[in-house]
């Protein structure tokens, strides 16, 4: 493999570089630098998520800006506002020591006007989500006549996403001798007829051909019955202590519900999807990367642009239904030369979609075994103990107190000593799993009309793939909401604080921006009220008072939930 000194990149990018432990390139980045480093045409570059594509085309595109030009240069289309901000954070990172050159992120759910002042003062590099910039192009505050580079980035993901029209509008707004790079991870038609269309005789660089998979993600699947998913799911987290995940689910609210479900069994668990707001999504992606959750759960929209280093595993609690969206989840793991694994937990009926996921991305997806309790307990034990021997001991700092230790565990034999250790953390799951059945199907095991048979039904389980709270829920009415920095994580975790109890006993949570509804089991929703009537939040008396929807709120009424709360206010 080259070095990236070979490509011919300018000394202030190879030092910027440096500086981000970029060692050599990858394999799309030594076919795309150098001809878009001294190529005319255009390019079109099909290769997976994950390989490096921003630095590809990010990299020849900083060096084309001139620096005496306070004008729009180059722009970069992205379908997502994350992957918007993810590739101006790293176009801001390339041009660390190339002074002058100043990048916008233009993107919906922020403020407008900040944006608007941000390319006024000078931008000559644009990162923006095509709604956004269809916005400010109608109101006259972008001007795309001196572009001279245009990037589709995603563009396969842009056309499933809707965007046609509005790339065709934008790209009208540019010079016709601009040059156009496209980068995808899939070639479907569309995207082939989209390459047609904006771009003249572009040259096609592929890496691995249209939908073929990762070769650094290992793609598993489990087969359990279809109700028995959420309880695989905790037992594939459980016997893989390091795990750090993406969970994907098909809709917005089974995400948000299955979140929840997760937080309320003690997982570090929290969801993104379209129906947060862009405070919330950052606040939850900053816990994210900053590896204060284990499982972000998220939907297909909303994960686009996650480029979160060391993703462990991608878990699709549902299988998507195009496997050009199979493709962009799995990329979330494996990236930058690293392994990772693609995991599906499907029902019976779902085989036949990982049959065809075969065939399509020509790869083999391994079957494997829902962890028993044995593995389980025999992983976490092995995991415990790493810990203990890896630990760094302050020996400083703990001498005063070993006299004292000592005299208190005098009378432990070593032999007892260490298994009473290792049982403070075992014990969990010895009880969680003493009596837990085998989820796995075995689909060889077929009845006589050639049906395969189900495990029995064990009393008292639930049907629902994601579990609800057991019990008839009342709702509560509190004047506490998002701009009081809470997000659903955040409210359980306080709800909690306050009330002595569990997450198992709270239901739905629905945040508003002044008020919220929670959801709570009706054994002790009198126990929770009168709680929360002396509590306070940073000095402010906290209010609260029964809701509406007897425990369903989902279904809300907000015009009058709304009234209710200003007329409390005012009391």
């Amino acid at each position: 493999m080259s070095s990236f000194e070979s490509l011919g990149i300018r000394a202030e990018i190879l030092r910027a570089l440096s500086d981000l432990g970029f060692e050599k390139p990858t394999p799309v980045q030594e076919r795309t630098i150098p001809t878009l480093l001294t190529g005319k045409g255009d390019m079109a570059a099909l290769a997976q998520t994950g390989t490096g594509k921003t630095a590809a085309f990010g990299i020849p595109l900083l060096e084309r800006i001139d620096t005496a030009v306070h004008q729009v240069q180059a722009l970069v289309l992205a379908p997502t506002r994350e992957l918007c901000v993810q590739i101006s954070k790293d176009l801001e990172n390339f041009a660390a020591h190339l002074p002058g050159i100043k990048v916008v992120a233009v993107y919906g759910g922020a403020s407008i006007r900040d944006q608007v002042r941000g390319i006024q003062r000078g931008a000559n590099v644009v990162v923006a989500t095509p709604g956004r910039l269809i916005d400010l192009l109608e109101r006259g505050a972008v001007d795309l006549g001196q572009v001279h580079t245009a990037v589709l980035d995603e563009a396969d993901e842009m056309l499933n996403m809707g965007f046609q029209e509005d790339l065709t509008t934008i790209l009208e707004r540019t010079p016709p001798t601009k040059r156009t790079w496209l980068f995808s991870a899939t070639m479907s038609p569309e995207v082939r007829r989209i390459a047609k269309g904006y771009m003249n005789e572009a040259e096609e660089v592929s890496l691995g051909g249209g939908n073929k998979a990762n070769e650094a993600i290992q793609h598993r699947y489990a087969v359990v019955m279809a109700r028995d998913r959420f309880l695989a799911l905790k037992r594939f987290v459980d016997a893989e202590p390091g795990m750090f995940a993406i969970v994907f689910c098909r809709t917005k609210q089974e995400t948000q519900e299955l979140a929840e479900a997760l937080t309320r069994d003690g997982y570090n668990a929290d969801a993104i999807h379209g129906d947060l707001s862009q405070q919330q999504r950052d606040r939850v992606m900053a816990r994210y990367r900053g590896k204060n959750l284990q499982l972000l759960v998220a939907t297909d929209v909303a994960a686009r642009g996650i480029d979160v280093s060391n993703v462990s595993h991608v878990i699709h609690f549902d299988l998507p239904g195009e496997v050009e969206s199979y493709t962009h989840r799995s990329g979330r793991t494996g990236r930058a030369g690293k392994t990772g694994i693609s995991l599906s937990i499907i029902g019976v009926r779902d085989v036949f979609k990982v049959r065809s996921l075969e065939r399509q991305l020509k790869v083999h997806f391994a079957y494997v075994r829902v962890p028993d309790a044995a593995e389980i307990c025999e992983r976490q034990l092995l995991t415990l103990i790493g810990k203990i021997k890896q630990v760094e001991v302050d020996h400083e700092a703990i001498e005063r107190f070993m006299d004292a230790v000592n005299l208190d565990l005098a009378d432990l034999s070593r032999e007892e000593l260490i298994k009473r250790v290792v049982s403070l953390e075992f014990n969990r799951f010895l009880k969680q799993y003493r009596n837990a059945r085998d989820l796995n199907v075995d689909l060889a095991s077929k009845d006589r009309k050639g049906k395969t048979a189900a495990p029995a039904r064990v009393e008292g389980e639930r049907r629902d793939p994601i579990p609800r709270p057991a019990g008839t829920m009342r709702s509560m009415f509190i004047n506490l909401g998002t701009k009081d920095g809470f997000d659903k994580g955040r409210m359980l975790g306080y709800l909690c604080g306050i009330s002595g109890l569990d997450g198992s006993h709270f239901g739905r949570i629905l945040l508003k921006e002044a008020f919220s509804f929670i959801d709570i089991e009706s054994s002790v929703f009198d126990q929770v009220m009168g709680q929360f009537k002396a509590a306070n939040y940073k000095g402010r008396r906290i209010r609260v008072d029964e809701g509406e929807g007897g425990g369903n709120t989902g279904a809300r009424d907000f015009r009058a939930d709304k009234k209710r709360f200003n007329k409390a206010r005012r009391q």
